[in-house]
């Protein structure tokens, strides 16, 4: 690397450590205000995730000094936070685990570690807290030896842009995998349209899947044909987004919302092709009210209604 580059990215590195260790309170003089140092504090957390754990171990995950590690567990075990015992199959090893009162204090810190995490988090908008976990998952995946991370999908509004987007994919996706004609896109174009022109906030909403700052999944929820009834519309999921769980999380949203709304049912059309939605919405508790052959998209379907009762 060249020196004033090297130089440069050393610089950065240092003065981005600094800016974090502050910004997280790492260098506080006890963790989370448990009273317990950052060394100690990582123990208790790993070992009320993990459960029992031994000395060695401990060492290992760390990449601590095994003796410094046998002063933090005298410590702790002082304070009677940890208990240890020989291994019943390895006497030379000792098995550590929380006491009731250690796993008072884990529960201590992992609250206010969730707690301090949402007052860094809340501010942010959808689209920040995308950005900064998608850098976080950088950083990890260069800087470490596993496998590169992805980062979870959020659910968001849908913003300007959001709709266009959500056209052009139905109709890629569903010419490449069902060789639909341009008349499935026209028909899109006009729900989504609908759903711009006519939008009743209070009664009818967008959630676009993000992972990584794009675009993996959407779904609407739009007034039906009767003052209780709700449509579910349009839902789809990318193909490398699929088997996370988007599709049933999308209907999910959407049968909260209607509840808050006032609905009393929720109903779809869908086509028996579409297998994979079929079993998302069958699962859901979905019941198949209406089933009939017709032309459309250059092809012979059989049409489906199905309905939920809320």
């Amino acid at each position: 690397m060249d020196t004033d580059l090297c130089t440069t990215a050393t610089d950065a590195i240092r003065r981005f450590n600094r800016f974090y260790t502050h910004r997280i309170g790492i260098l506080e003089e006890s963790l989370l205000g448990s009273g317990l140092s950052l060394s100690e504090g990582r123990i208790v957390f790993e070992l009320g995730r993990r459960g029992d754990w031994t000395a060695g171990a401990i060492a290992t995950a760390f990449g601590l000094d095994p003796g410094h590690v046998s002063r933090l567990l005298g410590g702790l075990e002082k304070r009677k936070l940890i208990q240890r015992k020989r291994s019943e199959t390895d006497g030379r090893q000792a098995i550590v685990s929380l006491t009731a009162k250690g796993r008072e204090r884990h529960q201590f810190l992992d609250a206010r570690s969730r707690e301090d995490i949402g007052t860094l988090l809340r501010p942010l908008s959808p689209a920040d807290r995308t950005r900064l976990l998608s850098a976080m998952a950088t950083i990890q995946a260069i800087l470490g030896d596993g496998p590169p991370l992805r980062v979870p999908y959020i659910l968001r509004p849908n913003r300007p842009g959001d709709i266009g987007w959500v056209i052009s994919r139905h109709a890629a996706l569903y010419a490449d995998e069902y060789g639909w004609d341009g008349t499935f896109e026209g028909m899109v174009a006009e729900v989504a349209g609908d759903f711009i022109k006519n939008f009743d906030a209070r009664r009818e909403r967008c959630w676009i899947a993000e992972r990584e700052g794009d675009i993996v999944g959407s779904v609407f929820l739009v007034k039906g044909a009767h003052e209780e009834e709700a449509k579910l519309r349009l839902l789809y999921v990318e193909p490398d987004a699929r088997g996370m769980g988007i599709g049933a999380r999308l209907v999910a949203e959407c049968h909260t919302f209607a509840r808050a709304a006032g609905y009393k049912r929720v109903v779809l059309w869908t086509n028996s092709v579409l297998v994979s939605a079929r079993r998302i919405y069958e699962a859901a508790g979905y019941r198949l009210v209406k089933s009939e052959p017709h032309t459309s998209f250059g092809h012979r379907l059989v049409g489906e209604t199905w309905q939920l009762d809320l």
